[in-house]
């Protein structure tokens, strides 16, 4: 079976809205799309070649496929490991309004937090979520999430879609941390339960 993963580039305040480039997703009045550029370099790109090997299926959200859609079908260098395992492999796309996703193989997944136990048995290795700020929200207010990338670029910029917006109260244990040569930190959570609390008061 399956595990579903989530590997999101964020600031470091959170903000994980149009990391890539203008047009993105300017939503909300947003100017600082392609925030992440300047930031990415080889150790970044090697990091993301070894995540999209492990994939099986893709699960994301309308805006993402589209606007992924608009990009890797046109990606066609057999020796790109990110194109060849986006433009080949199965892909999920969470939507109540798409009518059509015509950049396959893909199916439209009208009611996504029942569907997750079923996409996970369906395949072996990894379910991937990238982007999909609305989706994101869904799948940890539902504590849906597996295992989690969080690429913290060193940016602040003070408004936008942030990550942990609406979210379940979850613990997540930390499985392994590097830095990149631009500052980028890059680290990897797997779920582990729901937090429990305590004090540092001390009693009289």
């Amino acid at each position: 079976m399956a595990i579903l993963t989530m590997t999101t580039f964020v600031t470091l305040d959170g903000v994980m809205q149009a990391p890539g480039g203008p047009g993105e997703d300017p939503s909300g009045g947003f100017t600082c799309e392609g925030w992440l550029v300047p930031h990415f370099d080889d150790d970044l790109g090697a990091f993301m070649v070894d995540v999209f090997k492990r994939a099986d299926a893709f699960l994301l959200g309308r805006g993402t496929y589209q606007i992924f859609a608009s990009h890797w079908p046109r990606v066609t260098d057999p020796a790109d490991p990110i194109a060849r395992a986006l433009n080949a492999l199965p892909k999920h796309v969470a939507s109540r309004t798409l009518g059509r996703a015509d950049w396959g193989p893909a199916t439209i997944e009208r009611d996504v937090v029942a569907g997750v136990a079923g996409l996970k048995q369906r395949y072996e290795r990894e379910v991937q979520v990238h982007g999909s700020a609305g989706l994101a929200q869904t799948l940890l207010s539902h504590r849906l999430v597996d295992e989690l990338h969080v690429i913290t670029f060193p940016v602040v910029l003070g408004a936008g879609k942030r990550l942990f917006e609406r979210v379940a109260p979850t613990v997540f244990e930390l499985r392994a941390t590097r830095t990149t040569g631009r500052g980028v930190v890059v680290n990897t959570y797997r779920r582990a339960g729901e937090p429990t609390f305590g004090s540092f008061r001390l009693d009289d």
